[in-house]
């Protein structure tokens, strides 16, 4: 992981490049922050490349050095670029989709997330470790939104049952999700649900029968076999190897109508699935009739490069439901998530969720339409993923002064809320959890995850919500608890 940064740091961009000029009203601010910017997205300075100084881009381009710092500062706060004036500044990884290239430089920059309670997690708990920070929500430009809402809403639309979801927003979310995860689908495949457990136990009532098989990857998501136990007896988990779910042992299985999985990263290992396995699960699948629900819990925080496209923009043969949830990227009680259902199966869930009367509130659905629509979710998301990356490193380095001489191993920091740690010989379990709970971060034994393999010990630790201080806290209370050799 560290090799390729490094590496990709000692280039500098060459910013020599023909410059746009300057739009109509535009800052000298606005426009070397645009310059930039559209330079990152379009691929012509690549992650983790360094820009040029402060002083010698403002000779460079004929403006003021505090310009160009103050186009940087605004980059790095974006999450565009890493690093600080004077020690570097280098280019981050980003989402390389258009659907974020929607607003207007100036007008990004007016939105400045207001901190708020919401997010601080005191618990340590496993659980509240591992979920969106909501403290870096910008909870003030939300609020406008759900005023304007209800200002523009109308006696007809609270009156209607949109028990598929809002119009606005399903065509927002299949935009969305054509430009950051490569599928091309119809707003009429999308179905607005509450989060990804309603859309797992939507696939359970709608798809399984008492006699059918369903496999889930082992270790797992905990409320799987909860969820799809309600309607099968028959759920089964399938040990993963070192590319997730293992399609060759699911080719041995009969009976099999459903597949549950999480391709992009493997909860709780972090596994990524690569496009060879995920070729083969697509074509098990439409040889033997099975569906796939594609959990894609966290794919919008990815901070050593892009993530791999959808399983479901591979999906040729229409045997996906691709899972994803705004509570993850945003915050846990907003409640709206989506799921995008192959077209033979989008009368059965509509027809499913208005047996259940169930239908996610059209005010916040509209003001999260509004919310995609001018670049709020694409701050958001910027500005968390950098967060969220500088605490990330923040317990890399902690872990790594903790272990000393042990080798660090560690899987899933590429991507998330969270990692795997596999303690090294002789590090007791009870002491690692305690020190977690000690400093206020969340630690979770790997084999909690397990069904029926037995993997060796390890533990998954959030990060997301936890403050850079208590990451360092932990540090410490690991190294007072490393074995004595």
């Amino acid at each position: 992981m560290n090799q390729s940064m490094s590496d990709a740091k000692r280039q500098e961009a060459s910013l020599d490049l023909p410059l746009d000029p300057p739009g109509a009203g535009e800052s000298k601010q606005s426009w070397v922050y645009r310059q930039i910017r559209e330079r990152i997205l379009k691929g012509a300075l690549l992650s983790g490349v360094r820009l040029p100084s402060t002083r010698s881009l403002a000779q460079r381009w004929c403006v003021s050095r505090s310009t160009v710092e103050a186009a940087y500062d605004q980059l790095r706060s974006e999450g565009y670029t890493a690093g600080t004036v004077g020690s570097g500044t280098y280019v981050a990884a980003v989402i390389p989709d258009k659907f974020f290239r929607r607003g207007q430089p100036h007008q990004e920059a007016s939105a400045k997330p207001v901190p708020t309670p919401l997010g601080q997690d005191q618990t340590g708990s496993p659980f509240s470790s591992r979920t969106a920070d909501a403290s870096l929500f910008p909870l003030a430009s939300w609020n406008k939104g759900l005023a304007a809402s209800t200002r523009q809403i109308t006696p007809a639309q609270l009156g209607s049952d949109q028990f598929q979801g809002w119009p606005p927003l399903r065509e927002q979310i299949a935009r969305y999700l054509g430009a950051a995860r490569d599928i091309r689908c119809d707003p009429h495949q999308v179905i607005v649900l509450s989060g990804i457990r309603d859309a797992l136990n939507l696939c359970g009532r709608i798809l399984l029968k008492p006699q059918d098989k369903v496999l889930i990857e082992d270790p797992g998501y905990l409320n799987a076999v909860p969820i799809f136990g309600q309607y099968t007896p028959h759920v089964m988990p399938l040990p993963i190897d070192t590319h997730g779910f293992a399609t060759a042992q699911a080719r041995r299985q009969r009976g099999v109508k459903l597949v549950y999985v999480t391709p992009a990263h493997q909860s709780p290992t972090g596994i990524t699935m690569p496009v060879s396995r995920r070729l083969e699960l697509l074509d098990w699948a439409e040889q033997s009739g099975a569906w796939i629900v594609e959990d894609d819990y966290d794919s919008e925080f990815n901070y050593d490069g892009a993530p791999l496209a959808a399983l479901k923009s591979m999906d040729n043969a229409d045997r996906v439901i691709h899972c994803g949830s705004f509570n993850k990227s945003m915050f846990n009680a907003l409640r709206i998530g989506y799921a995008v259902v192959p077209k033979t199966l989008v009368p059965a869930f509509i027809e499913a969720q208005r047996m259940a009367g169930r239908a996610n509130s059209v005010i916040e659905q509209m003001t999260l339409t509004r919310f995609l629509d001018d670049g709020g979710f694409a701050r958001h998301v910027r500005k968390a993923r950098g967060v969220y990356a500088r605490r990330r490193d923040v317990l890399l380095q902690a872990l790594q002064q903790a272990a000393a001489t042990d080798t660090l191993r560690i899987s899933g920091e590429h991507a998330g809320f969270h990692l795997l740690w596999w303690l090294p010989d002789g590090w007791e379990m009870a002491h690692v959890v305690e020190a977690g709970k000690r400093a206020g971060v969340g630690v979770q034994a790997l084999a909690d995850f397990c069904r029926k393999t037995v993997l060796p010990p390890g533990v998954v630790i959030g990060y997301s919500a936890v403050e850079e201080e208590r990451l360092r806290r932990f540090g410490l209370l690991l190294a007072n608890a490393r074995p004595k050799r």
